[in-house]
């Protein structure tokens, strides 16, 4: 009896030791990945914010819009026949001048067709452009004047030519679906497939 008293006290011992300790089991696991605290800084750097981007502008203002092309609405057309001519052709300088009163652009090529009125459509085939001069920025401030090459082939050059008279000439500024009229009588083929003009690129006059 006081063999098995000993053994049940040692045992009973033993049992208030172990619920004193508590039990360290998987449930009592860091969650944390090793190498890591949750308490330590990020080493990933934060994306800035919005208003911290360096592509922001601090100031909120954007550049000035340069000036707007030079329209039909605001330009008086006039040619120079100075430039003379060769071999059935005649070269003159088309003249587009601002007649607004803010700065425009002329920038191109003019749309040029012979006509039969004001109002009356294109005769043949359009001009052809001369590309021999670069396209150039063409700044004209109220009364400044732009220019291009404008070449007129005499229509009896042509024997295959059904002649017509045309009234003037039909301009279109470059980027423009308006147009003016410029009164200068000539002849010119009904025919679409003989061209009569070629014009260039606008520059400074």
């Amino acid at each position: 009896m006081s063999r098995m008293f000993v053994f049940t006290t040692a045992a009973a011992a033993a049992a208030l030791m172990l619920s004193g300790c508590g039990w360290l089991g998987p449930q009592a696991q860091s969650t944390t990945t090793p190498g890591t605290s949750s308490a330590s800084p990020s080493t990933t750097p934060a994306s800035p914010s919005p208003s911290q981007s360096p592509s922001s502008s601090s100031s909120g203002t954007s550049a000035p819009a340069g000036p707007a092309l030079c329209k039909a609405a605001t330009l008086s057309a006039a040619t120079d026949a100075t430039g003379g001519g060769a071999a059935g052709s005649v070269y003159m300088k088309l003249n587009l001048t601002n007649t607004g009163s803010a700065p425009c652009l002329l920038k191109g090529y003019p749309g040029v067709s012979l006509t039969a009125n004001a109002d009356g459509e294109p005769i043949g085939a359009p001009a052809a452009r001369d590309e021999t001069t670069p396209v150039a920025d063409v700044l004209l401030a109220p009364g400044q004047t732009g220019s291009s090459v404008l070449r007129y082939t005499q229509a009896a050059n042509y024997s295959d030519c059904s002649l017509v008279n045309a009234a003037g000439y039909r301009i279109y500024p470059p980027e423009d679906t308006a147009s003016l009229f410029l009164p200068q009588p000539t002849s010119a083929c009904s025919n679409a497939n003989i061209t009569l003009l070629s014009v260039g690129a606008f520059q400074p006059a």
